[in-house]
């Protein structure tokens, strides 16, 4: 049987749209999964995408079996925002293999996703959520060595 998890979402105002279309894609997938709306809450083109991306990256460091997955225009700026947090392993992924590969190899436990027009319709946006979620961790000992790797302190 699968474990519960959560699956937290945000957006800021150019994700805002196929946030919510996702949300309602995603939000019945299985009974062992619950999604949980961070924001924005409403359409506000002078939003930030950092408030959102924090929301979600602090929601997942406080939840071990859950999920985040970010949405803006080219979802760089969510990406790099989530992953100032130690422990947010955040990936920007545009095909399921690229997430699937993501969670294996990287332990990645953020998705970001782009908006843009010429990007993913959020048909594609629910496959590559869904491969991400369903993809487990390599356990090999090279991938764990280098994740762990990850949250050392760089020094110069």
């Amino acid at each position: 049987m699968m474990p519960e998890y959560k699956i937290y979402l945000g957006a800021d105002h150019r994700g805002f749209q196929k946030k919510e279309e996702l949300f309602d894609l995603i939000k019945d997938c299985h009974e062992n999964v619950i999604v949980e709306d961070l924001g924005a809450e409403t359409l506000d083109p002078d939003d930030d995408f950092n408030d959102p991306a924090i929301a979600v990256a602090k929601a997942v460091l406080a939840n071990e079996h859950s999920f985040g997955v970010l949405v803006c225009g080219s979802a760089h700026g969510v990406c790099m925002q989530a992953n100032r947090f130690k422990g947010v392993r955040a990936i920007h992924a545009t095909t399921p293999e690229s997430a699937q590969r993501g969670r294996e190899h990287d332990y990645a436990n953020v998705l970001c996703l782009s908006a843009e027009e010429d990007g993913l319709d959020v048909d594609q946006m629910e496959q590559i959520v869904k491969a991400f979620c369903h993809s487990r961790q390599n356990p090999d000992e090279r991938y764990a060595r280098r994740v762990k790797r990850l949250d050392e302190d760089v020094k110069d």
